[in-house]
């Protein structure tokens, strides 16, 4: 009997949710609802009105929370609890976004979609809205990926390491400037690429270079064998030599030299194997 109950319920259920404007919307409100209930029940120890010597505190009304979703904006009624309080398990505590939702944001963000561009996207996805500030805080996680990379230890030993700049324009001191972007690429023992740094500098210059390299060292680089750059055809090597001046191996090459350098160190044997 309660198997038939349950069929005859969900079907009723899936009629009226068949009859609504958004139906995985109306399906979506309806489960979070059963899944808050269940859970502040299971912390309250029973359900709002039951008389249980299990109870471990008692239902105090609800408080709407707002829920930016991918299907729109819910207006969740939390159901608050006397004592411990309670957040949903599928809000993570003082956002009040969806990760997903989130991820999305912060993908729009990196490749460079206005504000304004964003809100319009929220309103294309049914979210009533998304201001500055909360794309602020969505992206704030973005900064600490950033500095984790920026300073993560790195290999003591890159037999190859690439360098060049690409320039771009970025806002700097209330201004958009034009600043080099240095990119470094290093090649490991295994043979596998890495990107070692992607630093922002005002110019190219033994300076910018110096501090570029000196955090290497400082990041547990000890030893290189060649730089291979396109700076070295405007003539300026020096400032890669300097920072790892008791290094083994060569110096710093441009990108010809660099190119026929390993060839020829390696074999022919290598380079072209027999057919």
């Amino acid at each position: 009997m309660a198997r038939r109950y349950d069929t005859a319920t969900y079907k009723k259920l899936l009629l009226h949710f068949m009859g609504e404007t958004d139906p995985l919307y109306a399906m979506l409100q309806w489960l979070t609802e059963r899944m808050m209930e269940v859970e502040a029940e299971l912390k309250a120890g029973a359900s709002k009105g039951q008389h249980s010597s299990d109870r471990r505190t008692h239902f105090s009304g609800t408080r709407v929370r707002r829920f930016d979703t991918r299907l729109g904006t819910l207006y969740l009624l939390v159901p608050k609890l006397r004592q411990g309080g309670y957040v949903p398990f599928f809000v993570t505590e003082k956002k009040r976004s969806e990760q997903a939702l989130i991820r999305v944001v912060q993908e729009a963000f990196i490749n460079g979609v206005s504000t304004r561009k964003m809100e319009r996207l929220a309103q294309s996805l049914g979210i009533e809205g998304i201001s500055a500030g909360q794309v602020s805080a969505m992206t704030k996680e973005l900064d600490d990926q950033v500095s984790q990379f920026r300073s993560r230890p790195l290999a003591r030993e890159y037999p190859i390491i690439w360098v060049d700049a690409l320039y771009e324009k970025i806002r700097f001191d209330g201004r958009v400037i034009s600043m080099a972007v240095l990119v470094v690429a290093g090649i490991t023992v295994e043979g596998h690429r890495e990107i070692l740094a992607c630093e922002p500098m005002m110019n190219e210059s033994e300076e910018t270079y110096r501090i570029l390299f000196n955090g290497f060292k400082q990041r547990g680089l000890e030893r290189r064998y060649g730089f291979v750059s396109p700076m070295l055809i405007r003539g300026s090597g020096r400032p890669f030599g300097r920072p790892f001046s008791g290094a083994v191996g060569s110096g710093a090459r441009c990108i010809l030299c660099g190119m026929s350098w390993p060839m020829y160190h390696t074999e022919k044997k290598v380079l072209l194997p027999r057919s």
